[in-house]
Parts: C-alpha cells; sequence; structure tokens
C-alpha cells in the first residue's frame, strides 16, 4: 500500500503542500490491567430492581470490550442473563459465591466477597 493511501487520511480535507505526509495518532485506549492485578468486589444488589435480586462485579479496570467478555463468561458459566457496562458486570440472580469461585479460577486472584 502507498505511504499516503486515501483511507488513513480520510479526515484531512485539503492540503496544498506537495509534501504533506498525514500523520495518524493512534488515541492510547485504557489498558486492561492483567487478571491477577485486578481488584474486583462481588456483592449483592437489590436497590432499583424491583426487589429482585442482582450480582454485581465491580472495580474491573479496562476496556470495554475486555468488560463484555469477562461479562459474557461469566454470564455462561452460571447460565442466566446480565449486562457489561460502566465498569461493573451485573448478573441476574443471588451467584455470589459461584461467581467468586468462577473469578479466581480464571486468574482474578484480588477478587473479593463484600457486602
Amino acid at each position: 500500500m502507498a505511504a499516503n493511501d486515501w483511507k488513513e487520511r480520510l479526515h484531512v480535507v485539503y492540503s496544498t503542500n506537495p509534501d504533506y505526509q498525514y500523520e495518524t495518532t493512534e488515541a492510547g485506549g485504557i489498558v486492561t490491567l492483567p487478571a491477577a492485578q485486578q481488584r474486583l468486589r462481588v456483592q449483592l444488589d437489590r436497590k432499583h430492581r424491583g426487589g429482585k435480586v442482582v450480582t454485581l462485579v465491580t472495580g474491573f479496570v479496562g476496556s470495554p470490550d475486555d468488560l463484555k467478555a469477562l461479562g459474557r463468561m461469566l454470564k455462561s458459566r452460571c447460565g442466566v442473563g446480565g449486562s457489561a457496562k460502566e465498569g461493573e458486570i451485573i448478573i441476574q440472580g443471588d451467584f455470589k459465591q459461584k461467581i467468586v469461585e468462577l473469578l479466581r479460577q480464571a486468574g482474578y486472584t484480588l477478587t473479593k466477597a463484600s457486602g
């Protein structure tokens, strides 16, 4: 591919300099900490949920894609629904002990059950 490919400079409207080289700057996204360094908290919650119990996993530091992947793994292993957004994973139902065990098996050694 050419060094000055048009796909890499989509947001440049026009340049009169014939020697202009458009430089792309990659946005340094959020770096996901390794599993052994994550300090996750697992707790039960009923607030604002119509009295239904959910298991919350909070304290995840990393990209939203990695958070969703961890949430997907926990939901599939517990066999229930839930969501993963804004730094927390919500699992429907009371799975506190099972989630702590699953996280420790996955290498999250600093996991703590609270509340």
